[in-house]
Formats: structure tokens, C-alpha cells, sequence
């Protein structure tokens, strides 16, 4: 009979949790850093010291033992506990923040003042290009926080996640310097009426802005781009929409490209819904600063103030409300 340890060391309980929430080794060994065969040695490790079986392997999956799933909550308190004792004296690990886009100014501002609430922290960018594909990185502790459209998640995605209203954003379309509305400085939607609009289609980062896009040209006579190769970087992504000239839908502080001009749309004023959005449970220092900055640059610019007449799909104003009320 083994004799258990009288410490265990953080690291095996990260490589356990990586395991545990991954259920795949290969994966888990990604996210640490590390080579498989060290990611099973120490879990082997952990095991022999606890005594106990932890996961249940075959050649197809792998799945948690019964001492596992009762090791697991301990396991997160103890890491948890780690990182904020580190935090305290200047060590914390940094909390990743998904901007989405290097353009886009809404998550910046918050990243921003953030930064300057909490300059004893480490706040990180990251560039994941779509809520829905920072959602899975955020499950996954991969990512701390991110910025989108919460109510255009999955269920399960959601079920796992909690988010905090920032702004109702004006919607624009970017459009060639050629193309015959560009010389209007607003475009009513009803002249966006026989066009075909670029609105990500295709790009599994991306489909809640897509069903917001579909939502918004249904009975309007707009159709929604077909899919294009997916462009990694503005150069690529310039490249591609120079082939195809179709009109983008953005929001109003989309960056200008090259060769395109950036409209807002009138006539309603579409509205995207953004949302701080974190995993729920998380533990870090410097959360609390970003939603805290939230708020405070979310006021300062009136963001969550909807303008009269503006349009929002009805599950998105329901759900920016209803956590505006508790937050």
C-alpha cells in the first residue's frame, strides 16, 4: 500500500489539470510546453505518489478515473491558490487578453486602462480573431479574457463562460474607393439592397459575427458573401477582398486598408454587441482590473447607451441586459 506524499508538487498538478480538461494527451503537452513523453512520466508520477489511478487510457480516448474527477476540484484551489500567492509578491503569471484584431479599438481601450489600474500586473495581448475561437482557448485556460458577442455562442460554449456588457458598437461596411457608394458618407442599409457583403462565412473563428450578419440583411435583399480562403494578417486578408470587391461589414472603428474606405451604416444604426468575456471560476489578480476598466471606459465613452432606433437582434439586447442588471 503506498504511502501518500506530504507535498505534491504544483507542477504534476498541472500537468493533471492540462490532461484533465484537454482529455487528450498530445493536446495538453501543447498547451505546457512540453514533450508528450514528460507530460506521462509526470503524470505517472503523480499517480504513484497519490497511490491512485487518475486516468482511464485506451488507444482511442482518454477519460478521468473516479480518484481523478475527486482530485480535480482540489487540484484547481491549490493552483489557484499558487498564482495568487505569487501575484502578491510580483510573480503572478501574466492574464492573456484576446483583442481579436490588432485594429480593433474597443478591447485596446479596456486593455489600456486596465494597464494603468494595475501596473504591478502583466496583462497580455493576444490576437485570436473571433470570439467563438478564443471561447474554446478560454475554456481551455489557454486565454483569460476576450471581447465579442456573447449571445452568438454555442450553448456549451457559453455554459462555461460569463461576460460582462462593454458597448453596442455602430456597425460600418468597408468598401472599394471605386465601388458606387463610397463617395456617401453614411450608407443606409437600404442601399446595401442586390449586394453580396463579406461577413467572415466559412471561418470557424467567426460564426457569431456571421449570424449576426444573416440576421441583420434577412428581408432586406442582401446576401452574405460565400465563403473565401481564410486570410491570415491584413496583407493576406486585403489581398483577398481586392479579388473578390465585395463590400465588408465592420464596425465603425475598423481600420482603413489600403484602396478602401470604412462607412458607417444609417438608416437603423446596426449595433454589435460586445462583451468582456473570461471563464467562469478564474482566479487572477488582475481580472478584477479589467472589469473594472471596463466600466469605467465603457461610461467615459457612453458605449452602453443605445442609440434611438438602433437595431440588435432581440436574444443579443436580452442578454446584454439581463448582465448589465447584475454586473
Amino acid at each position: 500500500m503506498s504511502t501518500h506524499p506530504r507535498t505534491v508538487d504544483p507542477r504534476l498538478l498541472r500537468a493533471f489539470l492540462a490532461v484533465a480538461e484537454e482529455l487528450h494527451f498530445t493536446r495538453a503537452a501543447a498547451r505546457l510546453y512540453v514533450a508528450q513523453q514528460a507530460l506521462s512520466r509526470d503524470i505517472r508520477r503523480l499517480e504513484r505518489e497519490l497511490g491512485v489511478e487518475l486516468f482511464v487510457r485506451t488507444t482511442r480516448q482518454v477519460t478521468l478515473a473516479p480518484d481523478g474527477e475527486r482530485l480535480l476540484p482540489y487540484a484547481r484551489q491549490v493552483l489557484d491558490a499558487q498564482d495568487e500567492l505569487l501575484a502578491a509578491f510580483g510573480q503572478g503569471r501574466p492574464l492573456l487578453v484576446d483583442l481579436n484584431s490588432p485594429g480593433l479599438a474597443t478591447g485596446r481601450r479596456v486593455l489600456l486602462r486596465a494597464r494603468e489600474l494595475a501596473p504591478e500586473q502583466e496583462l497580455m495581448a493576444r490576437y485570436e480573431s473571433g470570439l467563438t475561437g478564443a471561447a474554446g482557448e478560454l475554456l481551455a485556460g489557454r486565454l483569460d479574457a476576450s471581447f465579442g458577442r456573447f449571445a452568438g455562442l454555442a450553448p456549451a460554449l457559453r455554459a462555461g463562460l460569463d461576460h460582462q456588457p462593454v458597448r453596442y458598437e455602430p456597425m460600418a461596411v468597408v468598401l472599394p474607393e471605386g465601388h458606387g457608394l463610397a463617395s456617401r458618407a453614411a450608407i443606409p442599409l437600404a442601399a446595401l439592397t442586390g449586394e453580396t457583403v463579406y461577413a467572415g462565412a466559412g471561418n470557424p473563428r467567426t460564426p457569431e459575427w456571421t449570424d449576426l450578419a444573416r440576421r441583420l440583411f434577412e428581408g432586406r435583399g442582401i446576401k452574405v458573401a460565400p465563403p473565401a480562403p481564410l486570410a491570415v494578417g491584413e496583407e493576406e486578408f486585403q489581398r483577398i477582398m481586392a479579388r473578390t470587391r465585395n463590400p465588408i461589414l465592420a464596425v465603425v472603428d475598423f481600420p482603413a486598408l489600403p484602396g478602401m474606405v470604412v462607412r458607417p451604416l444609417v438608416d437603423p444604426v446596426p449595433l454589435s454587441p460586445v462583451s468582456l468575456v473570461w471563464r467562469k471560476g478564474l482566479t487572477h489578480p488582475a481580472i478584477e482590473a479589467l472589469r473594472r476598466a471596463a466600466v469605467e471606459v465603457a461610461s467615459a465613452n457612453g458605449w452602453l447607451r443605445r442609440p434611438e432606433g438602433g437595431w440588435i437582434p432581440a436574444s443579443d439586447a436580452d442578454a446584454m441586459a439581463a448582465r448589465t442588471r447584475t454586473s
